[in-house]
């Protein structure tokens, strides 16, 4: 391996102590402690571990956790009532509803019904509107943590040509726009992209979301590009389940300058993001000036 290794464990829990910086600078100088309600329908085994992650550690960084989890067979205009009630809560800053819904729900309709300035997933049309005009907005978590990881380990983003694999609305589609918006050059490939590996091959900075495993290998690397994977992908390996990245780590690792792992790169400041975008939900709710270091945008 020649690749630097990324370590998004260890930039979380900076961004996570920042956070918690933040918000005992918010409680002592205005009173204010920042407040994130997590919603979850149903029981996906996958979302109650997620859940409560992002319950420990909003408590661990000094804010207040509200918890609501409601049944799977829940009519929508009951779970709509609740993100009515949570819009008009005071100590509720930033509204997270754990996706996936349950078939039933029309999961637009609900994400659109949280208040925009308490949209910490920034899902809300308003913010993805926001976000592609340049304006304030509250920032989808995962293309926001591959921005800092980028901007820590690179510096001045200007003039970087980068190559976003995959257009999804949660990462493809907002992390070019905050690549755009950092002054690089930026090509938005997908399954219809035409010679795929010659586009990737371009790319000073490489970003991975298309969920397919291991897809990327070392020759659709330029030498010394740096390689963000944003794939999770379960395979079968020897036997066992193991987690993979839409990049060919082991391959890739020979060429790139850089490399995000997976587990272990961009999965963990994601949570970070999501408690930093509360926090500035939080401040800019109260007129206050986005707090400093927390990626605002």
């Amino acid at each position: 391996m020649t690749a630097a290794l990324i370590d998004g464990k260890a930039h979380a829990a900076a961004l996570r102590g920042r956070v918690a910086q933040a918000v005992a600078g918010l409680h002592e100088t205005h009173g204010l402690q920042p407040g994130l309600a997590v919603v979850l329908v149903g029981d996906d085994p996958a979302s109650e571990v997620y859940v409560r992650s992002k319950a420990k550690m909003t408590v661990a960084a000094g804010m207040l956790s509200f918890q609501h989890r409601l049944p799977a067979d829940t009519p929508e205009a009951d779970l709509l009532a609740l993100v009515a009630r949570l819009n008009a809560d005071p100590e509720v800053h930033g509204i997270l509803v754990q996706l996936p819904l349950p078939g039933h729900m029309n999961a637009e309709a609900v994400i659109n019904a949280i208040e925009p300035a308490k949209d910490v997933d920034g899902f809300h049309i308003s913010n993805v509107g926001r976000l592609g005009t340049g304006q304030k907005a509250m920032v989808p978590c995962t293309p926001l943590g591959c921005l800092l990881m980028l901007r820590d380990h690179l510096g001045d983003l200007s003039g970087q040509e980068a190559v976003v694999v995959g257009r999804s609305n949660i990462v493809g589609k907002p992390m070019a726009q905050l690549l755009l918006a950092a002054d690089c050059t930026v090509t938005l490939a997908h399954s219809r992209t035409r010679d795929l590996p010659a586009v990737c091959r371009r790319a000073d900075i490489l970003v991975a979301a298309v969920g397919r495993p291991e897809m990327i290998g070392a020759g659709w690397v330029k030498p010394g590009a740096t390689v963000i994977d944003v794939g999770i992908n379960r395979v079968e390996r020897d036997g066992a389940r193991v987690l993979v990245g839409d990049v060919d780590f082991a391959a890739v690792a020979g060429v790139a300058g850089a490399i995000t792992p997976v587990p272990g790169g961009v999965g963990p400041m994601t949570i970070a993001c999501l408690l930093a975008n509360t926090v500035t939900a939080a401040a800019r709710a109260a007129g206050l000036p986005d707090p400093e270091g927390l990626g605002a945008i």
